[in-house]
């Protein structure tokens, strides 16, 4: 089964990889993933930042559906390849508010397996 999950993974690792380089051909916008975002940080702030190395298109900050409150990741889009590889160059593994940033392009959410909803409790 072990082996299974793996080759699953490297899967998704290589559909990432397959549309990251579709992106660049086409010279799409590049959207980051940024972990490590201090709680405190706006939209903002983290706009800020980035905009030191080009031009933002966009910035999401995600957060926990019940409080509200920054769950310390988040997305951001680059307009330029060449500014979103800066950014990852300038940012990841560097220091932000306190924080250490980890800075990658995103990739696309995996799908989940074995999710149905509902109750499943044992049948009687």
């Amino acid at each position: 089964m072990g082996g299974v999950v793996s080759d699953r993974k490297r899967e998704r690792v290589l559909v990432a990889y397959i549309e990251a380089a579709k992106r660049r051909a086409k010279d799409m916008a590049v959207k980051l993933y940024v972990g490590g975002i201090p709680y405190s940080s706006t939209d903002t702030d983290v706009r800020d930042v980035f905009a030191q190395v080009g031009e933002v298109e966009s910035v999401q900050i995600v957060t926990d559906r019940a409080t509200g409150r920054s769950r310390g990741f988040g997305f951001v889009t680059m307009k330029e390849d060449a500014d979103a590889d800066r950014a990852i160059e300038m940012w990841n593994g560097k220091d932000f508010q306190g924080r250490k940033l980890t800075v990658n392009v995103a990739r696309p959410m995996a799908p989940r397996e074995g999710f149905r909803g509902g109750f499943r409790g044992q049948a009687e």
